[in-house]
């Protein structure tokens, strides 16, 4: 499946619609996520790492760390879920430029990101929970990798497609993700349908009741 293809065409409230109409209810985060980078939507699958807070000398500083990302593969997102801690910039132009070489389309941290200006020129895809100049070392690390983690409720597994816009991350489950996508595309053709039928005057109330979309 081609998902730069596909890229262009969805958007997380669509797929979100259409999971909560298969009875996937909580596939999206509620939590307010800001792209820091300026590019508005990351499309891939997940790379998962999980963090914690630390309070000591780290031995290993940023062991695990560099292993998720020298291990990303093309076509990853790597999620950092670190509790949407606000302790450090876990995630920086480093490790931006690390993942980017690796292929990786973008990443997504629930907690702080640094290093913003040079990441928005390099046009690496960022999207996190807020910003701070803090290093990580001695105050959050990486304790395990590749592993579902939740984020808001939401479970991301690896290897499950992710998408992040201005509107929030919606999560497709693996096994279904055909499925999903196949009718997320006809929701969006049935909505421009319904829109130009509404800017050539029906009213809101009838082009539901006649497409169904809303």
């Amino acid at each position: 499946m081609d998902l730069e293809k596909l890229k262009d065409q969805l958007y997380v409230a669509v797929l979100s619609d259409v999971l909560d109409k298969m009875g996937y209810t909580r596939q999206a985060t509620r939590i307010a996520f800001f792209s820091y980078t300026g590019i508005s939507k990351i499309i891939g699958r997940c790379k998962t790492t999980l963090w914690m807070d630390m309070f000591d000398v780290d031995p290993n500083p940023y062991e695990m760390e560099l292993r998720a990302v020298d291990s990303c593969q093309p076509g990853d997102v790597l999620i950092a879920a670190a509790g949407g801690s606000t302790r450090s910039g876990i995630w920086g132009e480093l490790l931006s430029t690390a993942a980017g070489n690796r292929g990786c389309t973008g990443v997504i941290v629930y907690g702080g990101v640094r290093d913003i200006d040079k990441m928005r020129d390099m046009k690496f895809p960022v999207f996190a929970t807020s910003k701070n100049p803090y290093d990580s070392q001695n105050r959050q690390r990486v304790v395990d990798m590749d592993v579902t983690v939740e984020i808001d409720g939401v479970k991301f597994r690896p290897g499950d497609i992710v998408m992040a816009d201005e509107d929030g991350i919606v999560v497709i489950p693996k096994e279904v993700e055909a499925e999903v996508i196949e009718a997320a595309l006809q929701k969006i053709n049935a909505e421009n349908i319904t829109r130009d039928a509404i800017k050539n005057g029906m009213k809101a109330e009838e082009a539901y009741q006649k497409y169904g979309v809303l």
